[in-house]
């Protein structure tokens, strides 16, 4: 384990029906995949006004999707628009990590170079281990925990680079992400394009199908959700907007104007939500916000509560 991060412990396994999808509100565009629920009447929540109150004050476009496991109520917004997800893709770095490396393999020792940090840019951790080193395992919870960005790569390019991860999403059945760079280049969106660009409800779905078993075995998807359990950057987002007692596992994403969250939430004595928060100004030139996700968090799992 990388000095100084405090794990969480064995996270349990979770054993929920989850939903590859979310009914639309009037203000969001329709999912092609409706819900499917143990509930025999699920409701979708609008919070549309709400929403749109978030972007005129925050002079941003929003996206969320967000299920409740449990009951399969929803919320949805935006769903199906592109919006870049900088960070947020780390944590299916992660998980392509634990599906295709044997855990036999995972405790080889990686080094790199000054010149891998420099190109990658935020690399707090790898910058701390340059001289040692650190296992495939440790630089994969690199990436989720402290979002750093050397580690990232090295994860990536082990897979066989960003083809080779976009076709480990496709296993997920996702068909929309757009993976095409590795750090930092990921972080940017053209105008028109969709590369490095997904949409709310393929990062919801794509957490589904992680937490349903599909994809990975039982232990490996405790062991990612512990890492999203210690991640340093999102103190700010969803946790911050999720009412009390109310456990978040996530990963945030954020460059320029763009500021993003993905999330397990887990209320105490329910099954998990799902939700994907994904924002960028309107203004190309602006910085994010951690309170637009926060507030946005604060409406959604207020509405599923």
């Amino acid at each position: 384990m990388i000095a100084g991060f405090a794990r969480a412990g064995v996270v349990a396994a979770l054993t929920v029906l989850v939903v590859a999808g979310c009914a639309a509100s009037p203000s969001s565009t329709t999912p092609s995949t409706p819900p499917a629920s143990p509930s025999a009447s699920p409701v979708v929540i609008d919070v549309s006004a709400e929403l749109d109150a978030l972007e005129l004050e925050y002079d941003a476009r929003v996206g969320v999707s967000a299920i409740d496991t449990g009951s399969g109520d929803s919320v949805a917004f935006r769903v199906d628009e592109r919006f870049g997800f900088a960070s947020t893709v780390k944590i299916f770095v992660a998980a392509e990590f634990l599906r295709q490396v044997a855990p036999a393999d995972r405790d080889v020792v990686v080094t790199w170079t000054r010149a891998d940090i420099d190109r990658a840019g935020y690399s707090p951790v790898t910058t701390e281990h340059l001289v040692d080193g650190l296992t495939l395992a440790e630089l994969a919870e690199a990436a989720v925990r402290e979002s750093d960005n050397t580690a990232t790569n090295i994860i990536i390019e082990h897979l066989g680079g960003p083809a080779a991860l976009a076709s480990g999403l496709e296993t997920l059945g996702d068909q929309t992400t757009a993976i095409v760079d590795d750090e930092p280049a990921l972080n940017e969106v053209s105008p028109g394009s969709a590369d490095n660009t997904t949409t709310p409800a393929a990062f919801t779905a794509n957490l589904g199908v992680l937490l349903d078993g599909q994809s990975l075995a039982t232990d490996d998807f405790a062991t990612l959700v512990d890492w999203m359990s210690g991640n340093a950057t999102g103190d700010n987002l969803v946790r911050a907007g999720a009412p009390s007692g109310w456990v978040v596992a996530d990963k945030s994403g954020g460059a320029g104007g763009i500021r993003n969250d993905i999330a397990i939430v887990t209320p105490p004595g329910r099954a998990p939500i799902l939700v994907s928060i994904l924002t960028t100004k309107t203004d190309a030139a602006a910085d994010y916000q951690d309170a637009l996700v926060a507030a946005v968090a604060a409406e959604v799992l207020g509405a599923l509560a």
